[in-house]
């Protein structure tokens, strides 16, 4: 898989049009003499609004259209802000120069849902009753019904963990439960009862 890299070169509106252009044809004596170590690479830019991006499929080549790209903006007075060269994270999809998006989990989290649910079967109501207590002062918000207990947890590792440390069933918890069963308040435990 090859690698990709890029610049991010934030300018006013008015001016991104006209940089976007002396990139691709009129370079400034500075800048044409930069490029020069360039001539063999194909350099993607592309424009967005105020900001306008070069892609690169190496570190080198990068940061070299970094400079070409500063000596273009000082010969024409242009005031920008230039990120450092960013690389593309292949297994997060993004850029390295961007914050790592939310995943379902935290979104539940901030919607208040717990992400993951164990389910756990005790042999009585009052060990169920014992059990929601002492998750209760371990700072957990269990849960309990008859002798059922369920237990939200932030995310899948906490709740294997606290399944091994207490039996139960490892569940998608939060809203996708209810997502599943739209309106339907019944967690179901093990199988139908015929």
């Amino acid at each position: 898989m090859p690698d990709d890299w890029r610049i991010r070169i934030e300018v006013e509106e008015d001016h991104a049009g006209g940089l976007l252009e002396r990139l691709g044809a009129g370079l400034g004596a500075e800048a044409r003499e930069l490029a020069r170590d360039l001539e063999n690479h194909r350099l993607a830019v592309t424009r967005d609004e105020d900001t306008v991006f070069v892609y690169a499929s190496s570190r080198a080549a990068a940061e070299q259209a970094k400079a070409i790209v500063e000596a273009e903006l000082r010969e024409h007075g242009i005031e920008a802000r230039t990120s450092s060269v960013e690389h593309w994270l292949h297994g997060e999809q993004r850029w390295d120069g961007e914050p790592p998006a939310e995943t379902w989990e935290e979104e539940e989290l901030d919607r208040g849902w717990a992400p993951w649910e164990v389910r756990i079967e005790a042999r009585t109501r009052d060990d169920a009753e014992k059990l929601a207590d002492q998750l209760e002062s371990e700072g957990y918000k269990p849960q309990r019904q008859a002798q059922y207990v369920i237990v939200g947890t932030a995310n899948h590792e906490d709740a294997v963990e606290l399944s091994r440390k207490l039996g139960g069933e490892v569940e998608p918890g939060g809203e996708l439960v209810w997502e599943v069963a739209a309106g339907n308040p019944f967690a179901v435990f093990g199988g139908m009862g015929l």
